[in-house]
C-alpha cells in the first residue's frame, strides 16, 4: 500500500505543481510505474476545477465561472498539457518527416499552429462548459478529467516512444505499462462515470476513445509512435472530445 501511494504521488508531483511529501522517493523507473495513477491525478484537477466552478457560479455569470475554473486548472497543472497540445500542432502542422516534426516539437517557441491549436481549443472548453448548469459543468470537469488522463496512458500502453533524446521529459515513461498496470489505470479513468446517467457516460466514452483511436492512427502513420508532447495532446484532445457531446446533449433538452 506504501508502494502504491508513492507511486500515486509521484504522479502528483510530475503531472502538477502541488507539492508532494518529502519522504516520497523519485527515479525514473518509478515514474514509468506511476503511469497507473494518471487519471488519479485527473481526479484531484476535476475536483478542485470543479469546486472554483460551482462557488464561482454563485456570484458570477457562468461565463466568469469558467474562466475561474480554467485558470486554476492552469495553474495547478503549469500549463503541461496544453503546452504538449501546441507543441505537437507546430510540428505535426509544420513538419514533412518525422525528424523534422522531433525538431520543430523541441523548439521552446510557439508557432502558427501551436498558437492557433491552443486558442481554438480553449475557447471551445469555455464555450461548451459556459452552455451547461452549473451543476453540470461541474460534473463535466470531474469526469473529464480522470478520463482524458486515461486516454493518454492507453497511448503509453499501445504505442511506442519515438524521441531518442536522453533529457526528453517524457523519457521516463517511454516503457508500456503492463495489462495490470492499464487495468487499474482504466479503473481510475472510467470509475467516475458512474455519477453520470447511462447515455452521457456512454457517449463521453465512445468520444473519448474514438478522439484517442483517431489520433493513435494519426501519430503512427505521421511519427511511428509519440511523445510527451503527443501524450499532451491527447489529453487535450479527449478532454475537448468530452465536453463538446455533453455540450451537445445537456443543451438540446
Amino acid at each position: 500500500m506504501r508502494r502504491q501511494l508513492e507511486l500515486f504521488f509521484t504522479a502528483l508531483g510530475f503531472f502538477t505543481r502541488i507539492p508532494v511529501p518529502a519522504w516520497v522517493p523519485y527515479s525514473p523507473e518509478r515514474l514509468n510505474h506511476a503511469a497507473r495513477w494518471f487519471p488519479a491525478v485527473g481526479w484531484v484537477v476535476g475536483a478542485v476545477s470543479a469546486t472554483v466552478l460551482w462557488l464561482a457560479a454563485q456570484i458570477w455569470p457562468m461565463p466568469l465561472a469558467v474562466l475561474a475554473s480554467m485558470a486554476v486548472s492552469i495553474r495547478l497543472t503549469g500549463c503541461f498539457h496544453e503546452d504538449g497540445l501546441a507543441d505537437a500542432a507546430d510540428g505535426l502542422g509544420g513538419g514533412w518527416a518525422p525528424e523534422q516534426i522531433l525538431t520543430i516539437m523541441k523548439d521552446s517557441r510557439i508557432g502558427t499552429y501551436g498558437a492557433t491549436a491552443l486558442l481554438l481549443a480553449l475557447l471551445a472548453k469555455f464555450a461548451a462548459l459556459s452552455a451547461m448548469t452549473p451543476d453540470k459543468a461541474a460534473l463535466a470537469l470531474l469526469v473529464a478529467h480522470p478520463l482524458s488522463r486515461l486516454c493518454s496512458g492507453t497511448l503509453i500502453r499501445l504505442m511506442d516512444y519515438v524521441r531518442e533524446d536522453l533529457n526528453a521529459k517524457a523519457k521516463p515513461l517511454a516503457v508500456r505499462m503492463s495489462n495490470r498496470e492499464w487495468l487499474l489505470s482504466a479503473l481510475c479513468g472510467t470509475a467516475p462515470l458512474l455519477l453520470l446517467a447511462p447515455r452521457p457516460a456512454l457517449a463521453a466514452l465512445a468520444a473519448a476513445s474514438l478522439v484517442t483511436l483517431w489520433w493513435a492512427r494519426y501519430l503512427k502513420r505521421r511519427l511511428g509512435g509519440y511523445t510527451g508532447d503527443c501524450l499532451g495532446a491527447t489529453q487535450q484532445l479527449a478532454e475537448l472530445a468530452c465536453y463538446l457531446v455533453w455540450a451537445a446533449a445537456w443543451t438540446s433538452i
